[in-house]
């Protein structure tokens, strides 16, 4: 193999590899690009965004640390929705809350990872086949701000 076709070909299995790392649908070289500079921009603003939750959690943390209030953020993911509570206590049962609150929404958790111990932190993938056209970021946050409180007050009813 003559030394351009081996360039040709490293070229082409990278152009494969990023067309994959991008989700990227596209089959000329140039459109490959445009659609990966596409998602980098559009990771950049998700950085800027999340860089800018965690700052809105930080302070809130300072200035509540009396108050333990939750703080929760909801991202559409398309078919879905990355869903992220967070509290500096946890009460019994604010787990199941949160969980039956995706289900009346007709949301399946696909993928979570949750701590309960001192504080409670809990980040949710949900969505599926079943979810309601008109359940958005709002319709999921009110939902389980409301599963929060509810666990909040049952835990000072006792």
């Amino acid at each position: 193999m003559s030394r351009e076709r081996k360039k040709a070909a490293a070229l082409h299995e990278k152009m494969q590899i990023l067309r994959s790392i991008t989700h990227s649908h596209a089959l000329s070289n140039t459109s490959i690009i445009m659609e990966a500079s596409e998602y980098i921009k559009e990771l950049k603003q998700k950085v800027v965004r999340l860089n800018q939750e965690i700052a809105r959690e930080e302070e809130a943390t300072h200035s509540h640390k009396d108050n333990s209030f939750p703080t929760v953020s909801v991202e559409s993911l398309g078919h879905g929705f990355l869903v992220n509570v967070s509290s500096d206590k946890s009460c019994p049962g604010l787990l199941v809350s949160v969980l039956e609150a995706f289900e009346e929404l007709g949301l399946t958790v696909l993928q979570a990872t949750a701590s309960c111990a001192d504080t409670f932190r809990l980040e949710a993938m949900g969505g599926g086949e079943s979810q309601a056209e008109n359940v958005d970021e709002g319709v999921v946050r009110r939902a389980v701000l409301q599963a929060t409180r509810n666990c909040g007050a049952e835990q000072g009813d006792q």
